[in-house]
């Protein structure tokens, strides 16, 4: 068995195990009525993205969201929230150190990284960090710590997520794209899918918001297209999907179980295709610039 294969199996505690150590960070993590940023690189981007549109939503205040690398000069925050499993990563270093006048938190898997240290305050997930190069379990568990920070029943998604380690798979060898819908929050967990699709099995994957899906990309649609929604997604979209050619997977009660079940399809298709699920063409575990 590979990395994340184990790696995958471990979520459902995992996300449990963070929820429990929430309150123990309240004092560091945002605040209801802080004007909040949350920053990160390839998949923890897709994190924090997912995090700034669940915050927004509870209402808990204000919440942007930019790759490290594009944050913009001279923007007032109360907070700036970073995401790293490593801590190491180059553009979300350079960010925290050039950063002043906010306090600032990393949630990382690496106690001392660079991050760590640059940071005012650190939530360090230890018991979450990976032995493969794509990330599964750290990125859920740190949503997972940031969901239940704002009062979201993460039992529920552990329960769910189960099932979707026992859940069958689709025919994936039916199918030669693949197009993953979200709305609202789970717009960043249908980033994470697409993105975990093409890392692990170099397969064609792309990711929407699920309104815009009729704004030029549905053109696309095949037989050998499989859109598979996180989330509430309207289903006039998936009808629409099906009367264009695609299929449409099942969508989950959970949009995190249903993510879940879309690394495990990911890694599944990268075994079928003889590749290495673990250490895929051209990635490493961190980027770290010169």
């Amino acid at each position: 068995m590979s990395a994340i294969e184990r790696e995958i199996l471990t979520q459902p505690a995992n996300w449990r195990r963070a929820a429990a150590l929430a309150p123990e960070h309240s004092s560091i993590l945002p605040k209801p009525g802080e004007r909040v940023v949350a920053v990160g690189c390839g998949t923890s981007l897709h994190m924090a993205r997912a995090y700034a549109a669940a915050r927004e939503a509870s209402g808990a205040g204000e919440t942007d969201v930019f790759p490290a690398s594009e944050m913009p000069d001279r923007r007032g925050y109360d907070r700036l929230l970073a995401i790293s499993r490593s801590g190491t990563t180059s553009e979300v270093a350079r960010l925290l150190k050039a950063h002043d006048g906010a306090a600032s938190v990393v949630v990382t898997a690496v106690a001392g990284s660079p991050c760590a240290e640059l940071a005012s305050a650190a939530v360090v997930l230890e018991f979450a960090d990976e032995e493969s190069v794509v990330q599964t379990r750290f990125a859920t568990t740190a949503l997972a710590l940031l969901l239940a920070a704002l009062g979201r029943d993460v039992e529920g998604d552990a329960a769910a997520a189960e099932a979707a380690l026992e859940a069958p798979l689709p025919e994936l060898g039916a199918y030669e794209r693949f197009v993953f819908l979200g709305a609202g929050w789970t717009v960043g967990l249908a980033d994470e899918a697409a993105l975990k699709v093409r890392e692990a099995a170099g397969a064609w994957a792309e990711s929407y918001p699920a309104m815009e899906y009729r704004h030029g990309p549905i053109s696309a649609n095949a037989e050998e297209t499989l859109v598979w929604p996180l989330g509430g997604v309207d289903r006039s979209v998936l009808d629409d999907a099906v009367r264009a050619g695609s299929s449409v997977a099942e969508n989950g009660t959970s949009p995190l179980a249903s993510l879940v079940l879309a690394q495990r399809a990911a890694v599944a298709m990268a075994l079928s295709r003889n590749l290495d699920p673990d250490h895929p063409h051209s990635l490493t575990r961190s980027v770290v610039l010169p």
